[in-house]
């Protein structure tokens, strides 16, 4: 055969290698995601709305494996201990990544040593929710009513001691010279049911789960503890557009794999997971969960290392505001 039609025949083949072998590598065998919670949750379904598009990428079978318990801890240390590979990754959240590691004594692994980035994913802003009992419409009303009363006299419900909706109450009262009452819940349904009956005056939730109370009338979300406000609810101002700095707090989620992958491993994987978090389609996918979708540089390795970094220190500014120890 001609060479120049034999070349002409491969083309296409070469088009249609998966992005991990455009890097220089590629899965021969199917890819786990490890989702360190129950199904149903944000972690969870980002892990599965991520997998089809990334088994196209790679060229294998993505499967995702819920390994739930202690918070995140277990399915991170099933990941943290796996073979450097690429067959072995983690949609990982605030808790197996960043926060745990500052509240459970005895945690079976090392986020930072023991993890390798590869990017993040999306973010979840806090969101500061009143329900019927609060009679301040705004937060500059919120916070004047605040000021106006003894110190814990009106408390917010949070979906657990140590949750990043409780941290966030932290950073908020010491920003803003205030002193709401923590109310822990076991989950966010019973915080926001006691919050729809009357019975609780303000929540600090998840932008996904607020968001529907919001415009339907039942809540109202007072301010967003971000950087900038949502597209969700442009209308609504950040805490920092307010004058209250230094309280941004919400949840991540991010793909990472076992440390120490070969160089062509962590390069296939970065040049995967880019490809389809720059897809339009995966993008409006995950807006429509009320996220803000990871820019090109936080979704690469270096870029979701730093905001793990910024996620440590931010943690720990809260936990010792709260008083909180390892156990």
């Amino acid at each position: 055969m001609p060479l120049s039609r034999r070349a002409a025949l491969l083309a296409p083949l070469a088009l249609a290698r998966p992005a991990g072998a455009q890097g220089g590598w590629a899965p021969d065998r199917p890819v786990r995601i490890i989702a360190p919670f129950p199904p149903g949750g944000t972690v969870d379904v980002v892990a599965r709305l991520l997998a089809p598009r990334l088994s196209e990428r790679l060229g294998q079978p993505v499967v995702v494996e819920n390994r739930a318990g202690a918070g995140g801890s277990i399915g991170g240390a099933e990941v943290a201990r796996a073979r450097p590979d690429g067959l072995t990754l983690m949609n990982g959240s605030n808790g197996p990544v960043a926060v745990n590691q500052l509240l459970q004594a005895h945690i079976a692994y090392d986020p930072i040593k023991d993890l390798q980035p590869i990017g993040m994913v999306i973010r979840v802003p806090i969101v500061l929710v009143a329900g019927p009992a609060m009679p301040a419409k705004t937060i500059q009303e919120l916070v004047a009513l605040l000021k106006s009363r003894p110190p814990g006299t009106i408390g917010a419900g949070t979906p657990g001691i140590a949750s990043s909706n409780h941290l966030a109450i932290e950073l908020f009262n010491a920003a803003a010279g205030v002193s709401i009452a923590h109310i822990p819940y076991r989950g966010s349904g019973p915080a926001i049911s006691d919050l729809l009956a009357g019975n609780l005056p303000l929540v600090f939730d998840q932008i996904a789960t607020a968001l529907p109370l919001h415009r339907d009338g039942r809540a109202r979300i007072l301010a967003v503890a971000d950087a900038n406000r949502s597209a969700a609810i442009p209308d609504i101002p950040t805490l920092r557009e307010v004058g209250i700095r230094d309280a941004d707090m919400g949840t991540f989620n991010g793909i990472l794999a076992p440390a120490n992958l070969p160089p062509p491993v962590l390069a296939g994987l970065s040049a995967a997971f880019a490809a389809v978090m720059a897809e339009p389609a995966t993008r409006e996918r995950l807006a429509a969960l009320g996220a803000e979708v990871a820019s090109a540089e936080q979704a690469t390795p270096q870029g979701f290392a730093r905001e793990i970094a910024a996620e440590v220190e931010r943690s720990k500014r809260a936990i010792a505001l709260a008083g909180l120890k390892p156990e």
